[in-house]
């Protein structure tokens, strides 16, 4: 099996850099079930492409396979496990090679072009025979959100025989301005997907997997659904514990993924839509959503600025109250601003509505008049996000020079990530740090002593005699009350 990733940003050969590989050099690396091979079919200031060769050796993998435990169950598996695709079309095997072979560069690093691993190039990937249940439509609905334009074109049965009908197999290429390392992690999560099959074991670290592959984009894509249930194999353990995960990426997320029925009959996820779902406890986003808008009522604000508003899930709630006569939402990244504009509805938003709405692009740590000017300022899951040398250069924005009458902060209590069991580390990869209560009271202070504000903490989620509330929240007011 093999695929091929090509770009014409020039000089091209800085695929070499970006992957890790040189390009006048072919280099072998040892799989579980047989050999990966990365060579360079062309390679100059135009155009470079980097080929991966996963060289399947049958009778490797089907003893690794006997050793996991997955022997076969009819008359014939011993046959299936040596004749078999496996070594031609694109699998769950190409995605753990990938996995390998290209480690550093699904991390975003590069020693040598920093900035070139950090900026969108024109990326062209091929995967000539990719089984694909859904068909190509699946391949479009899958890829096309993350900003590919896809190309996916069934295979044929036989040539010869084309009243044959066309095969589960298609030829995918995917087209698009996208980092390498995002579309090495696109890859590495979807191409099991739309196979639905995994040749090993799903265990409970494929859930950290999952979040460490897709936590910059599953969240927000509009099949998250299918992709966590496939990628763990209809798994209902599993699949929970991803959504529970995938709940602390974004404010939209847990309404989407939470899975109502199963997604085909017959499936392995049977139960995910039982009756024990639904008297499951609310997820936290929303509760933590609810926890803002109660304390927006309770101050009686009536001009609200979400700073970090994401994909505008709040500020979609914050439109819904009458009582609020001006909402602004500001985010630094403007694909999140692209993202709540499309879920707002914003071309479409009916005038009166639209009036009360100002959605902008900005950084949080930079002084913008914009900010100024709100009775209440609202940092919901934002200061995390934010390397904690330029915390005080918030501070100072905010609380120092905006300085709204009030202002909402949310963050993760660091002390209950133990009652997340499949947790490794902190819960989002591009969470800077994590507070424990004791720390947060102690930031929460000094911003008080510096800029004249006192803080009420409260808890967010369940509050645990142990450790503590899944989300802590303080609301902070301003020292003389907000007309000052």
């Amino acid at each position: 099996m093999i695929l091929t990733i090509s770009t014409t940003a020039r000089p091209a050969t800085d695929l070499g850099y970006l992957l890790h590989k040189h390009p006048d050099r072919v280099q072998e690396f040892t799989q579980s079930c047989g050999v990966a091979r990365v060579f360079y079919p062309e390679a100059n200031e135009n155009r470079c492409t980097a080929a991966l060769l996963l060289d399947v050796d049958a009778i490797r993998l089907a003893r690794t396979s006997g050793r996991s435990g997955r022997s076969g169950r009819s008359a014939d598996y011993a046959l299936g496990q040596y004749v078999n695709d496996r070594p031609y079309a694109v699998s769950s095997l190409l995605s753990v090679a990938l996995a390998d072979v290209f480690r550093t560069a699904r991390a975003g690093r590069c020693t040598l072009k920093p900035e070139l691993a950090a900026t969108p190039i024109p990326l062209e990937i091929s995967l000539p025979a990719l089984p694909c249940r859904g068909g190509p439509e699946l391949a479009e609905q899958l890829f096309t959100p993350l900003g590919w334009t896809v190309e996916a074109r069934p295979v044929p049965l036989d040539d010869a025989f084309p009243e044959w009908g066309d095969s589960r197999y298609v030829r995918l290429t995917l087209r698009g301005d996208i980092r390498l390392a995002d579309a090495l992690n696109h890859l590495y999560v979807l191409l099991p997907v739309l196979d639905d099959a995994k040749h090993y074991w799903v265990a409970s670290d494929e859930v950290d997997k999952l979040i460490r592959a897709g936590g910059s984009w599953l969240a927000e894509h509009p099949e998250s659904t299918l992709i966590t249930r496939r990628y763990l194999r209809h798994q209902s353990a599993l699949t929970r514990s991803a959504f529970e995960r995938l709940a602390e990426l974004g404010d939209d997320v847990a309404e989407r993924l939470e899975p109502p029925v199963d997604e085909e009959p017959g499936s392995d996820a049977a139960g995910i839509g039982c009756e024990a779902d639904t008297a499951a406890a609310p997820p936290l986003n929303l509760l933590r959503r609810e926890a803002v808008l109660g304390a927006l009522g309770e101050l009686e604000a009536r001009t609200v600025i979400d700073l970090g508003c994401g994909s505008g899930q709040l500020v979609s709630a914050l439109l819904d109250d009458p009582r609020l006569t001006e909402i602004a939402a500001a985010d630094v990244s403007t694909r999140a601003l692209t993202i709540a504009a499309r879920r707002l509805r914003l071309d479409r938003m009916p005038e009166r509505r639209r009036e009360r709405l100002q959605l902008f692009q900005a950084a949080l740590t930079y002084t913008d008049s914009r900010f100024a000017g709100y009775d209440a300022a609202v940092l919901m899951e934002v200061v995390e996000h934010i390397d904690p040398p330029r915390l005080t250069a918030l501070e100072q924005v905010i609380f120092g020079t905006a300085r709204p009458g009030h202002v909402i902060v949310t963050t993760p209590n660091s002390e209950y990530n133990v009652r997340y069991p499949e947790l490794e580390g902190m819960r989002h990869r591009d969470h800077r740090f994590e507070w424990s209560r004791a720390e947060f009271r102690s930031w929460a202070g000094n911003v008080c002593r510096v800029h004249g504000y006192t803080a009420d903490f409260r808890p967010v989620g369940e509050d645990d005699p142990e450790v503590g509330p899944p989300t802590q929240m303080a609301v902070f007011a301003r020292a003389g009350g907000s007309d000052a």
